[in-house]
C-alpha cells in the first residue's frame, strides 16, 4: 500500500492542468507546463498551510500570516528603506503617554544600515 503525499492535487485539477498546457488540441500537453502549473499549485497549498499554522501568533493586531504571503509572494524584496520606514511605523512612539520610540534591537540595527547607506 503507497502512502499518498498530504499535497496531491485531486484528479480533477491535474485534467484541468492537463487541458491548460495543450499548446493545441490535438497536440499533447507542454511538460513544462503542467510542471509550472503543479508546482505553482504545491507552492500555494503549503503556503496556505503555513499561514494557517502562523495565524496563532498574531498578536496586537500585528498579522504575520499577512506578512509571510507577502514575503513569499513578493517579486522582489523590500528594499532597505522601504524595511527601515516599515521598522519605524511598527515601533512604539507617539500613541504613548509618554511621547518615545521603543525599537527592538533589529529595527535599530535596520534603520543603522539604511542611513549608513545613503550618501554623505
Amino acid at each position: 500500500m503507497t502512502q499518498q503525499h498530504p499535497i496531491t492535487p485531486p484528479p480533477e485539477l491535474v485534467e484541468d492542468w492537463i487541458e491548460i498546457a495543450k499548446p493545441l488540441p490535438q497536440r499533447p500537453p507542454n511538460p513544462g507546463e503542467l510542471a509550472t502549473l503543479a508546482a505553482r499549485w504545491g507552492a500555494n497549498q503549503e503556503l496556505d498551510a503555513c499561514c494557517e499554522w502562523v495565524s496563532q501568533f498574531n498578536y496586537d493586531d500585528y498579522s504575520y500570516q499577512e506578512r509571510l504571503r507577502a514575503a513569499r509572494r513578493c517579486s522582489k524584496p523590500p528594499s532597505l528603506k522601504e524595511q527601515a520606514l516599515e521598522a519605524l511605523e511598527a515601533a512604539d512612539g507617539a500613541d504613548h503617554p509618554v511621547v518615545a520610540t521603543v525599537l527592538t534591537a533589529d529595527q535599530h540595527a535596520l534603520i543603522r544600515r539604511a542611513l549608513e547607506s545613503l550618501p554623505d
